[in-house]
């Protein structure tokens, strides 16, 4: 099976190439900066998800794409809609047009993101994005929902928590994601016999956990990690949270922070 992953010179997608190396997977590797270090089973394209040609041609082949690409910051609108929004069609598109079966989409806890951190939700909750950047995720969502209904492609939506060796502070311990458990999602992406659409999230089976996912587990996610065995020395080591922000009170964190006004009550009930 080959795999395109897009936005693979970044963070995640050096990540799963590292889990997803053993798997006995080609894996070829889109973003517009150099991939480095090329392992026998990997190949290089350069390109750019804005060219819409250029996602097509890269995708001829394929079975799978992973999106990581896109607008990763809460930049100003039209980056966002560059990226996440221009950017997330042409990846569906070209997927469209090439033949590809799957596409995985790297959505984003931020989409929920302004959620109170008492409330425990799944993915049938409606959307109440922190910052542009979970908006245009939303978005990005939407697409795929698009696209698995009317062309049939089979869609997997996985909103990120966050993901590295460990968790860095009190709301992470509640949406990390390890390595293993995050390809472990992208796998069920890739093979699940009976995917059609569905929005999972991308988090570790953290007893602190803000989500329900059970529309993962449905699907056979059996998550392997829990933030809880980092939690003593990250609380040991991070100051406590301002209570005067908004962020240290709902699940979207410093995205919540940005520009916000008003009281911070008006989301807590």
């Amino acid at each position: 099976m080959t795999i395109l992953i897009t936005g693979a010179a970044g963070l995640v997608g050096g990540g799963l190439r590292r889990e997803l190396a053993s798997d006995g997977l080609v894996l070829r590797l889109f973003d517009r900066q150099p991939v480095s270090g090329l392992a026998a089973h990997e190949s290089a394209v350069q390109g750019d998800i804005g060219d819409l040609a250029g996602l097509q041609s890269a995708m001829l082949g394929v079975s799978a794409v992973v999106h990581l690409a896109g607008c990763t910051t809460d930049a100003p609108m039209d980056e966002q809609v560059a990226g996440n929004v221009l950017g997330a069609f042409n990846v569906f598109e070209a997927a469209r047009l090439a033949g590809v079966g799957r596409v995985i989409f790297a959505s984003s806890h931020h989409v929920v993101g302004y959620y109170p951190r008492w409330r425990r939700i799944g993915t049938e909750v409606l959307l109440r994005p922190d910052s542009r950047y979970g908006l245009t995720k939303g978005f990005g969502e939407q697409i795929g929902a698009l696209y698995a209904d009317k062309y049939g492609l089979r869609v997997l939506c996985i909103r990120i928590g966050f993901v590295e060796a460990r968790p860095i502070d009190q709301r992470r311990l509640s949406i990390w994601s390890s390595w293993r458990d995050l390809a472990q999602l992208v796998r069920i992406g890739c093979r699940h016999p009976d995917l059609h659409y569905e929005v999972v999230y991308g988090v570790s089976g953290n007893a602190r956990g803000f989500f329900d996912n059970a529309a993962a587990f449905r699907l056979g996610y059996r998550p392997e990690d829990d933030a809880e065995r980092h939690a003593a020395a990250v609380l040991a080591s991070v100051p406590p949270e301002d209570p005067a922000l908004i962020g240290s009170h709902v699940m979207g964190g410093w995205a919540a922070n940005n520009e916000f006004v008003g009281p911070i009550g008006r989301l807590l009930d």
